[in-house]
């Protein structure tokens, strides 16, 4: 999960307690959660981490999420909007199965999204690249999102997504050093093209006040090509990976 909106809220947090919240441009909704997510990508081992789940939007112009990162709608005409934006990578964490590892810090990403919503569906492309942290490379991921209300007070949504890591990207996060088959244990390993990411995720969500939404995640993702070629997946772990959660929002 992204610490941007993390970071973000302690700046936020004067605008949306002002008196004249009824009248302010901002809308979305602030909450948190508890997710059961893997040690790293390629894991087969879980850990329960508490979560924000924040998304504001400031009218039609700018929007903070903790998925979609801190942008600005620079361009929108019917059905179209391109937004530049801020994001961020998680890096990997050197624990677990891979604690002998170097760690790869975590860090910010810059990009560019393209969405389209003719209907109750909305496609988007987006492409990043790392501006700070240890990985290099670029990021394109594809995704499409529907939200629909079933019944009074409740609310179903499904999301499927592909990305693809560019071969930079792939090595930092996946390759297996000398030193860290050396201490590791592990084959050593050179990642030499990118990879793709497929993705399920879906949510159950009852509104159990005027404002107070109580939503039940679920998703599946499945590593290929040379990412799931690697040690620290293939020995250590696992190329299909789920995560589960239950977040509460204050919706406004």
């Amino acid at each position: 999960m992204s610490r941007l909106p993390l970071c973000s809220l302690a700046l936020l947090t004067p605008l949306l307690a002002a008196p004249a919240l009824a009248q302010s441009p901002w809308g979305g909704s602030i909450g948190a959660g508890v997710m059961m997510t893997p040690d790293y990508l390629g894991s087969n081992d879980y850990t329960s981490r508490a979560v924000p789940d924040i998304e504001l939007n400031y009218g039609d112009f700018a929007y903070l999420s903790w998925r979609d990162g801190l942008g600005v709608n620079l361009y929108q005409q019917q059905n179209w909007t391109i937004s530049p934006f801020l994001g961020y990578h998680v890096g990997r964490d050197n624990e677990g199965d891979i604690s002998a590892f170097e760690k790869v810090d975590a860090g910010m990403t810059a990009g560019v999204r393209v969405s389209y919503q003719p209907s109750a569906w909305r496609y988007s492309i987006k492409a990043q690249a790392p501006v700070t942290g240890d990985v290099d490379g670029y990021k394109v991921s594809l995704r499409a999102d529907l939200q629909e209300q079933i019944a009074p007070k409740w609310y179903v949504g499904i999301s499927p997504s592909l990305s693809y890591s560019s071969s930079a990207w792939t090595k930092d996060m996946f390759n297996v050093s000398a030193r860290d088959s050396a201490r590791s244990g592990l084959k050593q390993y050179q990642a030499s093209e990118g990879y793709l990411r497929l993705g399920l995720t879906g949510n159950v969500s009852y509104q159990f006040a005027q404002r107070w939404t109580l939503t039940g995640v679920a998703g599946v993702t499945q590593l290929t090509g040379d990412a799931k070629d690697s040690p620290i997946v293939k020995q250590v772990g696992d190329a299909t990976q789920v995560l589960t959660g239950v977040v509460l929002n204050y919706n406004f």
